[in-house]
């Protein structure tokens, strides 16, 4: 049975841009929940986080994953919180084939800081505020069936990688 392939890891691991390179490759759709909500809400996350506050933005981001798990398979990219929820990994793992993209927290802060789309990035030292993310999140990440490191290669490369595991592991 085909499921889905789902993406986690820190922001700034490569969900998004590898994502797309894979749905691409597997002529498949490419989900990104974070984008969902913006268009939804017509506004974008930071403001959303501000105006809303951090949990309402979670739950608009269960409600739309549970919509994108609910649909045919795809590629699914959610921003790393999502995967630090209560319940979240177990409750996708039916439906999807769940892939931690591993970054170290300095290469994923390098990545991710200075666009000012991530509101839990935004102050001083983006670095020190990755490592906190990690050591917060990582235990969620590690409940993935499978594991690609994306420090050193390419995105193409980790593209390629994480096809091979859904053809070995999720029907692609």
């Amino acid at each position: 049975m085909k499921r889905h392939i789902l993406l986690v890891g820190l922001p700034g691991a490569g969900k998004t841009t590898v994502g797309r390179i894979v749905a691409e490759q597997a002529s498949s759709s490419f989900i990104d929940p974070d984008n969902m909500i913006v268009r939804r809400m017509q506004m974008p996350i930071a403001r959303i986080f501000g105006e809303f506050g951090e949990p309402r933005f979670r739950q608009l981001e269960q409600e739309v994953m549970t919509s994108a798990l609910s649909g045919p398979p795809s590629v699914i990219a959610p921003g790393s919180g999502w995967a630090a929820q209560p319940g979240a990994i177990e409750g996708a793992r039916q439906a999807a084939f769940i892939i931690y993209v591993r970054t170290l927290a300095m290469t994923a802060a390098k990545r991710a800081s200075g666009d000012g789309t991530r509101p839990l990035l935004v102050g001083e030292d983006p670095s020190e505020k990755m490592r906190q993310l990690l050591k917060e999140r990582e235990s969620f990440f590690l409940q993935a069936e499978a594991e690609v490191k994306a420090d050193v290669k390419t995105a193409p490369q980790v593209a390629e990688e994480i096809l091979a595991l859904a053809k070995a592991h999720a029907g692609w």
